[in-house]
């Protein structure tokens, strides 16, 4: 660009600096196929914003196969003048698998570490999640892995008519608000953490989501860039 436009390479970079581009970089993005998206996406969206009264708003999903890693040689901790520094090396004690419940109104977690991720995991999670509540109607957002969608999830939630279950579009797991907290405990816990065991992982699972109940509060949910996942038409979709 610069001897195309007979100007010199500073100029070109100011410029793109400027103007926030960033060319040699790029991205991905993976559209819904989704022909029922924009019904279904509403049905999500609405629950956020205008939930039903004298209802309760889970966002529900699992975090599958988390590893218990543990370093062979031990970190070296930030300091002036140098990065945190962990081993290469590293030795596998196994995986567990995280249920976690996002509640909407309040941004409160609910959270159950089990070996497999399979529908009876999920069904016995859900009960755990709906035990004791007084609301009229229960919501629960989930997203499309053949386990949410078996025969045994059938059977319990024709045992649980109180609950409605609501299924994001495919393609569309970043329309269920647990992810951004999947996000944050990955960040901030899982990839950080050198764990002894898979007893020690689960510990130190269960002690973030009880210090992060301490301070939480509810999501604002936003999505700009929204047209990048979406292959239709967003035109009944504005007004929600």
């Amino acid at each position: 660009m610069a001897r195309r436009h007979r100007v010199s390479f500073d100029t070109v970079q100011k410029i793109w600096r400027a103007a926030g581009l960033k060319p040699h970089r790029q991205g991905t993005y993976l559209a819904s196929n989704d022909p029922h998206f924009a019904a279904k996406a509403k049905q999500v969206i609405a629950l956020y914003l205008q939930p039903p009264q004298e209802a309760a708003v889970f966002c529900v999903d699992e975090k599958s196969a988390i590893q218990a890693l543990d370093r062979v040689q031990p970190l070296l901790p930030l300091r002036p003048g140098a990065l945190e520094r962990r081993g290469f090396e590293y030795v596998r004690h196994g995986t567990c698998s995280l249920y976690a419940a996002l509640e909407v109104a309040t941004g409160r977690v609910i959270g159950r570490c089990r070996k497999r991720h399979r529908s009876l995991e999920l069904c016995e999670f859900l009960s755990a999640v709906i035990k004791g509540r007084k609301e009229k109607q229960i919501h629960i957002i989930l997203d499309n892995l053949s386990a949410h969608k078996s025969e045994t999830v059938g059977a319990w939630k024709r045992a649980h008519p109180e609950v409605h279950l609501h299924y994001t579009p495919t393609y569309s797991s970043w329309l269920n608000q647990v992810e951004i907290w999947f996000g944050m405990i990955s960040s901030q816990c899982i990839r950080r953490g050198t764990f002894t065991s898979v007893r020690d992982l689960i510990r130190r699972i269960d002690s973030y989501i009880e210090h992060y109940n301490q301070h939480a509060t509810p999501f604002t949910w936003t999505y700009r860039d929204v047209r990048k996942r979406i292959s239709v038409s967003l035109s009944s979709l504005s007004a929600h």
